[in-house]
């Protein structure tokens, strides 16, 4: 058995039970958006007023698994550096 596919065009947030500091999202979930897989974060913010409302931020999973990690860039640009 598979495991679970989010629909198209909808997805889930789930508590963040990591977080450890308050740059970190407050909620961690995946969504699928026109069959492309994101990972959303989820920050819960206070208006002026109190109101909470929530930001959100889309990343694409292949995106992550594709991107060079910060060190490998950091030691490539090293390299190219002629002094």
């Amino acid at each position: 058995m598979s495991g679970y596919v989010p629909k198209d065009n909808s997805g889930s947030l789930f508590v963040n039970d990591k977080k450890e500091r308050d740059s970190q999202p407050d909620r961690r979930g995946g969504a699928r958006i026109d069959g492309v897989d994101y990972w959303v974060s989820g920050w819960i913010k206070k208006k002026e007023d109190g109101t909470p409302w929530m930001s959100l931020s889309f990343q694409r999973k292949d995106a992550a698994a594709s991107a060079p990690k910060k060190a490998e860039t950091q030691a490539a640009m090293d390299d190219e550096i002629p002094f």
